[in-house]
């Protein structure tokens, strides 16, 4: 892809895979708000959201995002199965297209089925990552029920990607549906038990911790093992005591993380916005602006992820 430091292939660590599986399940407790048959309601949702909703097959989801990627020289891209028990729907976008997608799979941990799941998805399914939200299923990332589940992404080399600070589902608050979040375990410091007793384990934190920025850097200070996503527009900043810039969070997470442990990302979603491109060219300018050398912009355009992933040529 052209960038400012040249063609670089890059390697989106975060993006969704909102499948049809995924937008019934928003559906589901409001059908009769939108239609008296499953289809009209489904159809009638799409337009009140303003976004393309996917037909059943996850297949033609999936080469969607894939003429999305062609348009914008994007290279390859990880895309998450963004509600629990749809990681059926992602496996079938990576048997299709496994040059241009990894997987991952949101988990509820707290489920007594998980280890059997993360398993698998991380097996059978061939995915490469299980994703946990702590505030949106209400567990501690340090409880001993959660270590099943790291055990079994160390046994294949997968990553562990955990959302931790502020968390909006957007699509479920303009739907009216009501919140389930509890931001007691949103603290990214809550991993560091776990991140220690499992250091052959990769943790992806996305967002640069969502507005947990000082907790963060203490993460990332102690456990090698911690990898930040800088994902979408990062609007956390202005919440800050003192709010950052962009270009502050990046200064201070090359500072404390290195060009080694960044992973961009874009968290694009749906269609007909696609790919952000936006998020692409804001975080590639900040990391030209900070004089990043070419080696380590490649790194964290893709490069680290490859390598995590073991997908590096």
């Amino acid at each position: 892809m052209n960038t400012p430091f040249g063609d670089v292939p890059v390697f989106d660590s975060h993006a969704h895979f909102f499948s049809h599986r995924f937008y019934h399940s928003l559906l589901e407790p409001i059908r009769d708000r939108f239609g008296n048959t499953d289809e009209l309601a489904y159809a009638t949702m799409g337009e009140f959201l303003g976004i393309e909703l996917p037909k059943p097959d996850p297949k033609e989801l999936a080469a969607r995002w894939v003429a999305e990627m062609d348009r914008h020289g994007l290279e390859r891209m990880v895309l998450i199965a963004s509600a629990p028990g749809d990681e059926d729907s992602v496996a079938a976008a990576v048997r299709a297209h496994p040059e241009r997608f990894t997987g991952y799979f949101m988990l509820d941990p707290t489920k007594p089925d998980a280890a059997a799941r993360a398993r698998r998805g991380l097996g059978a399914l061939g995915l490469r990552g299980v994703a946990l939200f702590p505030a949106m299923h209400r567990f501690s990332a340090a409880e001993e029920r959660i270590a099943p589940v790291y055990r079994a992404a160390a046994e294949v080399g997968a990553v562990v990607f955990i959302h931790f600070g502020i968390l909006r589902v957007v699509i479920r608050e303009r739907l009216g549906l009501p919140g389930t979040l509890d931001m007691r375990y949103a603290n990214p410091l809550d991993v560091h038990p776990a991140a220690t007793r499992f250091p052959e384990v990769n943790f992806q934190i996305p967002h640069f911790g969502c507005g947990f920025y000082r907790e963060i850097l203490m993460l990332g200070e102690l456990c090698r093992n911690i990898y930040l996503d800088t994902s979408s527009s990062n609007s956390w900043a202005r919440l800050m005591p003192n709010p950052l810039t962009l270009r502050a969070v990046f200064e201070r997470s090359l500072q404390v993380y290195g060009p080694r442990r960044l992973l961009f990302g874009t968290d694009s979603t749906a269609f007909p916005r696609g790919w952000r491109a936006d998020v692409f060219q804001d975080q590639t300018r900040v990391l030209s602006e900070l004089g990043v050398a070419r080696d380590d912009a490649a790194a964290i355009l893709g490069g680290n992820l490859a390598r995590l992933l073991g997908e590096a040529p």
